[in-house]
């Protein structure tokens, strides 16, 4: 088997993280974005009510991510899922999680790595 693409990106040895908890209230959900101070590579979403996560890893589309429910079932989500911001656009160093992973009366937590 041949490797028809293989990326890989360092960041000359610099490791960032970040990590963040959220509570959302009973109030309707909204795309969020989250600041975690640098361009992220990996980000995981978690919603610990409901035992869902979400990844996003670098190079993937926007508003995709691979997704695991309770039962450990895994899929790519290309619907919802995370949205990394755009240095180009002034939003370098934010994601966004869209309004259906981030519902109403839930507990959150995230990490991002860049």
């Amino acid at each position: 088997m041949a490797l028809t693409t293989n990326t890989q990106t360092n960041a000359s040895s610099i490791s960032n993280v970040a990590v963040g908890q959220v509570v959302t209230d009973a109030g309707g959900a909204v795309d969020t974005v989250f600041t975690c101070g640098f361009q992220p590579r990996y980000v995981k979403w978690v919603n610990r009510t409901d035992s869902i996560q979400l990844e996003y890893f670098e190079g993937m589309a926007a508003n995709s991510a691979v997704r695991t429910v309770a039962v450990g079932t895994r899929t790519l989500d290309v619907s919802s899922g995370i949205t990394l911001g755009s240095p180009s656009l002034g939003t370098g160093g934010q994601f966004t999680i869209k309004a259906a992973d981030i519902p109403a009366s839930k507990s959150f937590s995230w990490i991002a790595y860049g």
